[in-house]
């Protein structure tokens, strides 16, 4: 059977076509952070469309473009357009007559006087001076033309009002012209009557498009398209009129009389006003703007703005993201391209199209209240950056693969993983041919003539050193370590130690232990998530406690004992069971602490303390209780703590001398960010 190939097309919707498929692991590296903080993942992932990536527009950039277009449009325009265009078409046609009156020697010097006379007392209201010059008898060509302009000119604006482009479309209209549109308006508001009788069917709608399509060129494809589209535009042009002055208002209402020289016109329009009304009672008709600027808008160009407006308002609400149930769907990209241009609606696509990888790529998942939540992949993932950030920071350049050839030598863990450049472990065979049978049948193939080896599909089987470690890490939790801007980092360095260990140590026993008011072992999912705690108080003995009994359970393997801490313990547990809490520190909590301390010492834990801070107190107490069991003190910076418990990590569960080859493997990462005491 001969396979086809089959393409498919579809419409092109802007931007770079040969730019990369959207890549998630920005966003899920920010997520993570965010999540870490605090946030629960909904919010996180709102947070990063909201802000964008290093190469992405968010939603607050454009949501920032649109509230500066809106600004700009009421401060560069102002309604009066129309009424100064007429005023000039009014000006002109005057001041013509009089040259005209003056050249005219042939024109009986009473009539003359009568028409200068009315003339030089025509209202100062441009629209009672139309109204006057009703049934004046020009005798200018020029200035009875300019006047005839007024009275087009309204026509065309009014129409324009309703009917977007009818002012171009009728410019130098004739009176056929005027007639159809007349007959159109009739015909219109026939339909609208009869339709909110409920007695208009689809044939009628058809009919209708048939005879008038042409003032239609959107072409609504039912009458509730149609009235979609009108409702929109006379609900904009309403908005537009209680906008105004009332002065402004009352010179239209006037000039409207004279439209196209007849009041049929005004009657149309005033009577399908009137039936949009009663059919699209949801559209904003009373809602007003204040125009500032300078730039005078017509009537139906006014009409636009106040549309570009409503248009603005809802992208706004749209981009804002705030109410429940907000999705990226809601977005209209058709009409962000219109207001903002094309590359907008490339970058909102683009960002609907990274939430929707987000769901579906299995980093996030619903739980059984609804919330989304992390998936163990994305922990994964998460992890993974972590860690190939720690080991950058170790290794001091990039490429150096410490973390990978670290247990290389021992025996297999009986997992493997897929290849990459530098690996030095055997191939996986088995794994390595069914990789390469099942790409083969997802790609159409048939294995059995054969299978090609390709690179993605090799696996190499992992190996972990002889030597188990029994890992406990204790992670201070006490309010300060939020206060002071150390709980991400705390987790950061959690998730990238836990990553280490499953993936490459998978035989080593790790227990996070979380110790504030009093301690509590968490799995990775909980401390990631976990809160800030604003409860005071540092219980390291009940964390010791809880990482002896882990040590205990696991008597083969060698006791790793990692501290993150940034004060002296000021609570203990009683032996009822009770918290005791005292600040500055009791020594019965100190005592209880060293008691604690040194049993850990007896399992043989190799220990360090990871110091956050310069406090004084805190460093002395660290110092003697380093020394007392032959450990380690690191002072890390923050963006070095995740590297520094990683490399101690490494360096105890060699085996080796707690110091020396720690020291060799990352003496000059040591020495440029942190310093030894124990010695």
């Amino acid at each position: 059977m001969t396979r086809r190939n089959v393409s498919r097309f579809r419409r092109y919707a802007g931007g770079d076509p040969l730019a990369p498929p959207v890549d998630i692991a920005e966003a899920l590296d920010a997520i993570g952070q965010d999540v870490m903080a605090g946030y629960s993942p909904e919010r996180a992932m709102r947070e990063f469309l909201r802000r964008g990536g290093e190469n992405q527009q968010g939603l607050d950039d454009l949501a920032r473009r649109v509230a500066e277009k809106r600004r700009d449009l009421l401060q560069r325009n102002n309604l009066d357009g129309t009424l100064q265009e007429v005023k000039e078409l009014l000006d002109h046609a005057v001041l013509e007559e009089r040259k005209q009156l003056a050249r005219d020697a042939m024109m009986d010097d009473a009539e003359r006087a009568f028409s200068e006379m009315r003339l030089e007392n025509l209202p100062d209201s441009t629209s009672a001076a139309v109204s006057e010059l009703a049934d004046y008898q020009w005798q200018s060509r020029e200035a009875r033309e300019d006047y005839e302009k007024i009275k087009d000119l309204l026509g065309r604006e009014l129409l324009d009002q309703r009917f977007a482009g009818m002012k171009d479309a009728l410019e130098n209209a004739t009176d056929e012209d005027r007639a159809a549109v007349n007959e159109m308006l009739q015909d219109l508001n026939t339909l609208l009557e009869k339709h909110h009788r409920a007695e208009d069917t689809q044939q009628d709608f058809q009919d209708f498009m048939d005879k008038h399509g042409d003032f239609f060129p959107e072409r609504p494809q039912d009458i509730d398209e149609l009235l979609d589209a009108l409702a929109q535009r006379a609900a904009a042009a309403q908005r537009m009129r209680n906008s105004m002055t009332q002065e402004q208002r009352d010179e239209l209402d006037s000039l409207a009389a004279q439209a196209f020289g007849s009041p049929e016109l005004m009657d149309s329009l005033s009577q399908l006003d009137a039936n949009l009304q009663a059919l699209r009672p949801g559209e904003d008709w009373g809602g007003s703007e204040r125009f500032d600027g300078e730039q005078g808008l017509g009537l139906g160009d006014g009409t636009g703005v106040l549309q570009d407006l409503a248009d603005l308002d809802a992208l706004s609400d749209q981009l804002s993201q705030s109410y429940g149930g907000a999705r990226m769907d809601d977005v209209d990209l058709d009409k962000l391209a219109r207001q903002l241009g094309d590359q907008a609606a490339v970058d909102a696509r683009t960002l609907k199209e990274l939430e929707q990888a987000l769901r579906d790529s299995g980093t996030l998942r619903r739980d059984s209240s609804g919330q989304l939540k992390l998936t163990p992949k994305a922990m994964r993932q998460l992890g993974k950056a972590l860690l190939k950030d720690v080991a950058d920071k170790m290794s001091g350049r990039q490429g150096q693969r410490d973390l990978r050839q670290a247990g290389a030598a021992g025996d297999r863990s009986g997992g493997t993983r897929e290849w990459a450049f530098g690996d030095t472990e055997p191939w996986d065979v088995t794994r390595t041919i069914t990789n390469a049978v099942q790409r083969t049948v997802a790609e159409g193939g048939d294995p059995r003539g054969g299978v090609r080896l390709e690179i993605g599909d090799v696996e190499v089987t992992e190996t972990e050193a002889r030597t188990q470690a029994c890992v406990a890490l204790l992670v201070d939790t006490s309010f300060s370590m939020a206060m002071d801007g150390r709980w991400v980092p705390m987790k950061r360095t959690a998730l990238a130690l836990h990553t280490l260990i499953k993936s490459r140590f998978r035989g080593d026993a790790l227990q996070m232990i979380a110790f504030g008011r009093h301690a509590q072992v968490m799995d990775i999912e909980e401390l990631t998530a976990l809160d800030a705690m604003w409860d005071k108080g540092t219980n390291l003995h009940h964390a010791l406690l809880l990482a002896n009994r882990h040590f205990r359970k696991h008597p083969n393997a060698q006791p790793v004992l990692l501290i993150v801490t940034d004060g002296e313990p000021t609570s203990h547990l009683e032996p009822d069971g009770e918290v005791y809490f005292s600040y500055p520190p009791h020594p019965m909590t100190v005592a209880y602490a060293v008691r604690e301390l040194d049993n850990s010492s007896r399992l043989g834990a190799q220990t360090t303390f990871f110091r956050l801070g310069e406090d004084p107190g805190l460093a002395r107490f660290i110092d003697s209780m380093a020394k007392r069991v032959d450990g380690r003190v690191v002072a890390p910076e923050l963006d070095d703590l995740g590297a520094a418990v990683v490399g101690s990590y490494l360096g105890s569960r060699d085996g080796s001398s707690p110091m020396g080859d720690v020291r060799s493997a990352y003496g000059d990462w040591f020495g440029g960010r942190g310093f030894w005491v124990g010695d």
